[in-house]
């Protein structure tokens, strides 16, 4: 996977310095460790991994990618729809920016031992506990633990995380008193200062709006909103019932001609239970609209869509738009009972030839070989797929095994 490659190349970039760096005696001076320079190695890596994941790098991110035109080689689109794949470089920034960290604290300790001017202990400590809160997000966001106690990693991710931006000030503003340098003169400084504005921004936009909730079962709702906010096609917004302890980032559903926008919630936890069992009259919303793997789909002349269950919001915003001929292929039970007739007649109007298979009659399909066949049939260039974890990546994998171009989320956040 592009995630992967991504993190190996910050990785191989990282370990290329750091033999550099030993072959000229960059991280030794004198008696030693500099210290500065560890130091800025570990915040190069800490900006990447935090900035990356930015809501307007993001929305940048996706826009540069999907400048490319239609008339381009198939090879190209195809690595240009992988943009979504840059968590690969929140992951490797953040692990090999603590990796430096290590080091930092080992030269600190050992110049402090030695007697060495220009670090005290107030700077050790303050260095040693953001090692140990990055150590903790490291661990909790390792896939298999981040899926069991997934409300446990996102509160330690926030928490931990804010505490250790607190820290990072603390220490460099340590660091600055005792050598003596100047808060302006300082390259770390400013480096904080567009890290902490960039974390803060989301938050400074939070607003509680109204919304509207249709229940058409105890399956899923459909939450309206119309509080001024006109998101594009493949966007996606986060909302929570109380933002200091969770957020849901779902796909919006806007239509042509009409305010506001729409979203799809199923029940898939805890937090999904409740919000539909006792339907809020009031949510929060923070940040901007932000793209999402969808949006690559105007890299192609023709997709074909695979969705299953509420995978079909992100979908119909897609649908609606038409931007992009689309086969869609939704696997669902009982779609009008489960998400009303209104929303299966909007899809049909939309998109007259879609393929809706009901599981409650029909079963589980096959949806590799729907997806093949539906790409031949309709001469398709690429699959999106919007599914569960385990079937969104068999898609893909099928797919791509039979060299079609074919995205789906990655859950990598």
């Amino acid at each position: 996977m592009e995630y992967q490659r991504l993190a190996l190349l910050v990785f191989a970039a990282n370990v290329a310095v750091l033999y550099w760096g030993v072959e000229n005696q960059i991280w030794w001076d004198g008696n030693g460790f500099a210290l500065a320079r560890i130091s800025d190695l570990a915040l190069v890596n800490f900006s990447l991994g935090i900035l990356i994941r930015r809501q307007r790098v993001i929305n940048l991110l996706f826009w540069l990618a999907t400048r490319i035109p239609k008339s381009w080689p198939l090879w190209i689109r195809w690595g240009a729809g992988k943009v979504f794949h840059f968590g690969g470089l929140h992951m490797s920034g953040n692990i090999a920016g603590t990796a430096w960290f290590l080091l930092l604290l080992t030269g600190m300790v050992w110049n402090h031992a030695l007697g060495l001017e220009g670090i005290s202990s107030r700077t050790i400590l303050a260095t040693a506990g953001m090692l140990v809160l990055l150590g903790l997000i490291i661990v909790t966001a390792v896939s298999s633990i981040r899926a069991r106690f997934h409300n446990m990693f996102e509160r330690i991710h926030r928490f931990a995380g804010c505490t250790v931006l607190l820290l990072f000030w603390a220490q460099t503003l340590s660091v600055l008193d005792d050598t003596g340098g100047t808060v302006i003169g300082s390259p770390a400084i400013w480096m904080l200062s567009l890290i902490t504005l960039s974390i803060a921004a989301p938050w400074m936009s939070l607003k509680k709006v109204p919304v509207e909730v249709v229940k058409p079962s105890n399956h899923a709702v459909v939450l309206r909103f119309d509080y001024g906010d006109m998101p594009f096609p493949g966007s996606s917004n986060s909302i929570s019932l109380s933002p200091l302890l969770e957020w849901h980032s779902f796909a919006n559903i806007p239509a042509p001609g009409e305010d506001g926008y729409r979203l799809i919630v199923s029940r898939a936890g805890d937090w999904t239970g409740k919000l539909i069992e006792n339907p809020p009259s009031h949510v929060w919303v923070k940040g901007i609209t932000t793209s999402g793997v969808a949006r690559i789909e105007v890299l192609f002349k023709k997709v074909v869509y695979v969705a299953t269950g509420s995978g079909i919001g992100p979908v119909m915003p897609h649908l609606l738009a038409k931007d992009v001929p689309i086969q869609l292929i939704w696997s669902t039970r009982s779609p009008r009972k489960t998400y009303s007739d209104a929303l299966a007649d909007e899809i049909l109007e939309a998109s007259p030839d879609a393929l809706i298979w009901d599981t409650d009659e029909k079963g589980k399909p096959d949806l590799s070989q729907l997806a093949l066949q539906a790409v031949q049939d309709f001469d398709a260039e690429a699959v999106i797929c919007i599914s569960n974890q385990k079937l969104t990546r068999r898609v893909v994998h099928d797919m791509e095994s039979h060299g079609i171009p074919a995205y789906g989320a990655i859950w990598d956040s």
